[in-house]
């Protein structure tokens, strides 16, 4: 019965392991037409290498980033064009932050870390559809975990060996 049991808990141990180590948003859902404070959790570094840069890089419909800057890091904001111009509460809007790079920080293998930005989810986005936030951790010596796969019609995340952090679209709640 005791080993039965610690089987168990080792493949749960290992199966949770799995599962954490990607990076990941912590808000699994956010509404279209809205502000989405998105959180990225980095679990780890590179095959037991400090993190050193983070790239992320913002979807096409996503407007209005604004990273929270980190002690230690040094924040870069990529900007360029968007493919259309997005109405930001009555203004029109066809440029901005593409991808946002934080560097010279450290975040060691046995670490755990998150990145913030604020954003907002242009109302060009379809709800019941996921949004992808491509990240790539460098390391030194050329290491990199590349969390940029997204799944094709028909797939999950579950199905990918990098996935990219998803957060899933919703309707706009009522009002104001």
């Amino acid at each position: 019965m005791l080993k039965r049991m610690l089987a168990t808990v080792a493949v749960l141990a290992i199966g949770s392991g799995a599962a954490l180590a990607h990076v990941l948003l912590q808000s699994k859902e956010a509404p279209v037409g809205s502000t989405y404070r998105a959180i990225l959790q980095v679990p780890h570094g590179c095959e037991g290498r400090p993190t050193n840069v983070l790239r992320v890089q913002i979807p096409e419909g996503v407007i209005a980033v604004k990273p929270q800057p980190k002690a230690g890091w040094t924040l870069e904001k990529i900007k360029g064009a968007y493919a259309k111009s997005y109405d930001y509460h009555g203004t029109p809007t066809s440029e901005g932050v593409k991808e946002i790079i934080w560097s010279g920080g450290s975040l060691g293998d046995d670490e755990y870390d998150e990145f913030v930005l604020r954003v907002y989810l242009t109302k060009d986005l379809k709800a019941g559809e996921t949004l992808y936030f491509p990240v790539v951790q460098e390391c030194p010596d050329g290491m990199a975990e590349r969390w940029i796969e997204i799944p094709a019609e028909g797939q999950s995340a579950d199905d990918l060996e990098l996935p990219a952090p998803g957060v899933k679209l919703v309707e706009a709640a009522g009002g104001h």
